[in-house]
């Protein structure tokens, strides 16, 4: 199997201090993606750039202790690409793309941190431009390679994504704007949300976002925030998905899916 592993870490550093690398060496994974990783170049450099032999390729922000994306892998990627070519996203650091190019076959694996929208409408409206920019190049991507699109979308698609979807209807991560985005995508765009492809009843079992506040992650009042989205010819290679709770290192929960894939 070759197993991809997901985490926002909400902050790298916070995350190793928690016991996250020493769980993810564990999880004998070939790509490792992780957003938020609010940290600068002097900061991962020689600590957290590596897990085991894995090598990292980060996107940092250029604003200190914001955003950031990480990505390790065993194989050496035939190229990496830094951002998505826009400067308003690319200075928060949303995008890294590992490709491996072989004959036959155009693969990338992507790890990627959407905007929240939820401090206000500047970042709404930010948000909604990250994805008017985004759905095209995604389609764009599809037409030339197979890919895999990793990490905290920031949108809880259905109903059964989030515990309390009746009153959150109004609120950025379950605005009707940003899940029409994601059915058009799903749909139109025909790529595939691949742990809901594996597990397409699954409600309380499936949040991976918890809020620090009151007690969400007690209560279990949780969003599924992050996700693997796939073209669907490497969607129908995925085995299995699940999302793990046995330790908490931010307040995300990892997304661990395992495909019948070789690079």
């Amino acid at each position: 199997m070759f197993r991809v592993v997901t985490a926002n870490l909400n902050g790298i550093r916070s995350a190793a201090s928690k016991g996250f690398f020493e769980w993810v060496a564990q999880q004998d994974a070939d790509v490792i993606g992780v957003q938020e990783v609010k940290a600068q170049d002097e900061q991962v450099k020689g600590i957290h750039c590596h897990i085991g032999k894995m090598a990292g390729q980060f996107h940092y922000a250029q604003k200190r202790g914001y955003s950031g994306v990480g990505i390790y892998m065993h194989e050496e990627p035939s190229d990496v690409v830094v951002g998505l070519a826009d400067a308003e996203f690319d200075n928060e650091g949303r995008w890294v793309e590992a490709r491996f190019d072989r004959p036959g076959r155009k693969l990338s694996i992507i790890s990627a941190y959407f905007p929240s929208g939820s401090s206000g409408e500047e970042r709404q409206q930010a948000k909604f431009r990250f994805l008017a920019l985004l759905y095209p190049k995604l389609l764009e991507l599809r037409d030339n390679r197979e890919f895999i699109l990793m990490g905290d979308v920031n949108i809880a698609h259905q109903n059964a994504d989030l515990k309390n979807w009746r009153s959150n209807q109004k609120n950025s991560g379950f605005l009707p704007e940003e899940r029409a985005w994601m059915t058009k995508l799903l749909g139109e765009g025909g790529l595939v949300d691949v742990y809901r492809r594996l597990h397409p009843e699954a409600t309380d079992t499936c949040y991976t976002w918890w809020s620090n506040r009151g007690q969400a992650y007690v209560n279990n009042v949780g969003w599924r925030l992050d996700y693997q989205i796939a073209t669907a010819g490497v969607a129908e290679l995925a085995r299995s998905a699940s999302i793990y709770k046995g330790q908490k290192f931010s307040d995300h929960a990892p997304l661990i899916v395992d495909y019948d894939l070789i690079l």
